[in-house]
């Protein structure tokens, strides 16, 4: 059965986000999904990359060491040591995955910092994690879909899913958001309160849907011959 790293990055701890992700997960386990690793970048911040985390990407690049199980051998000072330590337990997280559930609010128009911070710890050079599938459960407190005023605004689910496909040669991933939550507490949006309901109800189905479908997805061959590989 495939395996689900679920990581929510809400400040808030009842946000629309962690509720999507936990219709996700929840409904995962129901349908007999594998093993679930929960993390939670909010309240367990990962720290910011340093200078020795650079080193060992310029390393890996100057060297051609593009095979995940090889990074250690990029490793080499007590510096760069001490910065594996940070990447290493997160980085076995992710590559031990099937499925990766990403719980991101859009703040600012853009993914949270704990989310972005994780982002850089296990992100290297030339990484490949296809044929592993990326779900996002997002919430935003505006409309920013397709056609609307507010789209180009959208750095948050355009910027993720730029970066699974640019960084992680991911194309298999998905967005499922829940829109206008700021009209709960905006007298500006009050009038939207039940488009935002809709929204919501409509992500938290689509939400299950993926869910029980890819607790029985079987993964690729490429996957289960060398899982951290990539």
């Amino acid at each position: 059965m495939p395996r689900l790293l679920h990581l929510d990055s809400s400040a808030r701890p009842d946000s629309f986000s962690r509720r999507l992700g936990a219709a996700f997960a929840a409904t995962w386990r129901a349908a007999g999904g594998g093993t679930v690793t929960y993390r939670d970048l909010a309240a367990e911040p990962v720290p910011p990359i340093r200078e020795a985390w650079t080193r060992i990407c310029d390393t890996l690049l100057r060297e051609g060491i593009t095979d995940i199980d090889r990074y250690t051998e990029a490793v080499r000072t007590d510096e760069e040591r001490a910065a594996w330590a940070v990447v290493e337990p997160l980085l076995a997280e992710l590559v031990a995955a099937d499925v990766v559930l990403i719980g991101a609010p859009m703040y600012n128009f853009g993914v949270p910092a704990a989310l972005k911070a994780w982002i850089d710890q296990v992100t290297f050079p030339k990484m490949v994690l296809a044929p592993r599938k990326f779900v996002v459960a997002s919430a935003r407190g505006g409309a920013y879909g397709p056609g609307l005023p507010r789209e180009p605004y959208d750095h948050q689910g355009r910027y993720l899913l730029d970066f699974f496909r640019g960084h992680y040669a991911v194309d298999d991933a998905e967005i499922i958001s829940a829109e206008l939550v700021n009209a709960h507490v905006d007298p500006a949006l009050a009038p939207r309160l039940d488009q935002h309901h809709e929204s919501y109800a409509e992500a938290t189905r689509a939400a299950r849907e993926l869910a029980e479908k890819l607790a029985h997805f079987t993964i690729s061959t490429a996957l289960h011959g060398d899982r951290h590989g990539g």
